[in-house]
């Protein structure tokens, strides 16, 4: 579906990602992860063509379509329901061309290509997703005018969802969807009949709707295969063995350290200690990645308070003279 071969490309003089190869097939779904400011969205930026490689190779499937949420839907008097079934040109413009076209041949054609992309049922695909993301069949028939910019972002969402690109880009979903969303999101996705690149920090969003894990660390990005608790294991134990292999090469390097300073002036010894130093010039550091160093806290069981932790006996609540709630009584203990 997508591939990158040997790329390498930078934002601002700054470079994100170097010579790194990675081939995501069709249909896969795949986790694209990473600290803060590595470049994920970067990333997406380049396969939308926004950005250019410095050198390298971005392969996708010929007249393949890309999809995304880049901005809430505009504030206007078009319905939700409609603004949605607006996303799928095709199915819109081929329904305009059906009410115009007056040859026989070329309606027969249409209505072979509506049928194909099963375009009578839009109306009930995007009410689907619509109400799946939150919006009841009343507020679909309002005006998105009517909705806040989060709302609006739904819709956007929606849209993306029914024009099924053949690679769907989305960057966090879930900041803007409430539980339910998300939960319906996760279930969307994973039967998403095509490619889905995904970046997000919600770990449940990425174990129920992923099946590969695309790390981008150190510029460099690794495809894993499972979800985001298989990822997390993987490069657990790739980072242990690492630093197994690094605390093994380190004491290597010092015991041919103290060899050479021992005996490089000593005649009889000068040509091992020279040989010792040429190993140590050869010898390639391994490099730990700067999330693997980071430490991880344990906190202490906390001792248990005495009861009560909270004990409200017969108060009232208000504001300026108006009494709010009155007579509460209301004791919480721990357990």
């Amino acid at each position: 579906m997508i591939s990158f071969e040997n790329i390498s490309f930078s934002v601002a003089g700054r470079t994100l990602v170097k010579n790194s190869t990675v081939n995501i097939p069709s249909g896969h779904k795949v986790g694209l992860v990473g600290k803060n400011g590595t470049g994920k969205t970067s990333l997406f930026r380049l396969i939308y063509g926004e950005i250019t490689l410095d050198q390298g190779n971005l392969k996708l499937n010929k007249n393949a379509r890309v999809g995304g949420v880049s901005q809430e839907v505009p504030g206007s008097s078009v319905t939700l329901l409609d603004t949605v079934l607006a996303a799928d040109r095709e199915r819109t413009d081929l329904l305009q061309k059906a009410e115009e076209e007056t040859d026989p041949f070329k309606i027969s054609e249409i209505q072979t290509r509506l049928a194909d992309i099963d375009a009578w049922s839009g109306e009930a695909r995007a009410s689907t997703i619509l109400n799946g993301l939150g919006f009841d069949t009343h507020k679909q028939k309002l005006a998105c005018s009517e909705f806040s910019g989060g709302w609006r972002m739904r819709v956007a969402l929606a849209a993306v969802l029914f024009s099924k690109p053949d690679l769907l880009l989305l960057d966090e979903p879930s900041n803007y969807l409430d539980l339910e969303g998300t939960i319906w999101l996760q279930a969307y996705i994973s039967k998403y009949p095509s490619t889905i690149i995904l970046i997000s920090h919600d770990r449940a969003l990425l174990n129920n709707s992923v099946n590969s894990i695309l790390h981008l660390e150190n510029k460099e990005l690794h495809l894993y295969s499972g979800n985001y608790e298989s990822f997390a294991k993987t490069r657990a134990a790739r980072l242990a063995h690492k630093q197994a292999e690094a605390k093994k090469q380190n004491l290597r390097r010092q015991h041919l350290q103290a060899y050479v300073d021992r005996f490089r002036y000593k005649a009889d010894k000068a040509k091992q200690a020279q040989s010792r130093l040429k190993m140590l010039a050869k010898m390639e550091p391994i490099s730990i990645s700067s999330e693997a160093t980071l430490k991880k806290f344990d906190f202490p069981q906390p001792e248990e308070l005495s009861p009560p932790i909270v004990n409200i006996q017969n108060a009232s609540v208000g504001y300026g003279d108006q009494t709010v709630l009155s007579d509460i009584n209301l004791r919480i203990d721990q357990d």
